[in-house]
């Protein structure tokens, strides 16, 4: 008896095989010089007339041969999608992770579903934001994000100062020099806060998620050894079509 996974890759085959018959017939039905033949003879007035010779020329397509072997081509194909269709609905399979069951008795077609997805989660995954490992990053429940450790600066403000370089004298008054100082007038304490996530939990993700990606096609696989019973309508519907 046949694997589930057999008639896929016959279907396949078969599905290409016969589109191209199907397009085939589909132009010869529509040259119409295919289609026509002509039979004629000649025969002179009388016994001394010129004798010329019979021409023919025979048809080439036949509507009724073409119809036949589109039956054929398609009866095969319409038998191999059924088998896979009903064989689909009684494949199934454990999605296992590290012995742990996370789905049972999941239908091929499903696998076939979740695998695409997990295609797309693990780039997502692969993509999320991680923190600076520049800092030290602890979760803040009051901001609903990761703090880094607080960083105290200096805030200061510029104050004019003199600075007197020669005293005055009888003659010379006194020569000042003007220049800023910055004087500390406070002190800020900064938190930084982000959305982003811990490298390890990064990893965590990507890590489960590869690892359920490889459950999935391994279930599928599975699935796919499910024994097939051959399913055959192609000959009652084109028995009807064509009969």
């Amino acid at each position: 008896m046949a694997k589930l996974n057999q008639i896929i890759a016959v279907t396949k085959g078969v599905k290409a095989q016969t589109t191209r018959e199907f397009t085939e017939a589909h132009r010869n039905v529509q040259k119409a010089p295919l289609l026509s033949g002509i039979s004629r003879s000649y025969q002179p007035k009388d016994e001394e007339g010129e004798q010329l010779p019979p021409e023919s020329t025979r048809v080439q397509v036949s509507a009724t041969d073409v119809i036949a072997e589109v039956a054929t081509s398609l009866t095969r194909l319409f038998d191999l999608v059924l088998t896979q269709d009903v064989a689909n609905t009684r494949a199934k399979a454990d999605v296992v992770v590290d012995g742990r069951t996370i789905l049972a008795d999941v239908p091929v077609t499903y696998l076939l579903f979740l695998e695409k997805q997990l295609v797309e989660l693990y780039s997502f995954v692969d993509k999320l934001p991680v923190l600076d490992p520049a800092e030290s990053w602890t979760f803040n429940d009051a901001a609903g994000a990761y703090a880094s450790d607080p960083v105290k600066t200096v805030r200061s403000r510029k104050v004019m100062r003199n600075h007197v370089k020669a005293e005055a004298t009888e003659k010379h008054p006194a020569q000042v020099e003007v220049y800023t100082e910055d004087v500390p007038v406070g002190y800020w304490t900064t938190v930084k806060l982000s959305g982003a996530l811990p490298a390890t939990r990064v990893k965590e993700l990507r890590e489960r998620v590869a690892k359920l990606q490889q459950a999935v096609k391994f279930a599928r696989e599975q699935a796919n050894m499910t024994e097939v019973e051959d399913v055959k309508v192609g000959e009652r519907v084109f028995g009807y079509l064509f009969g």
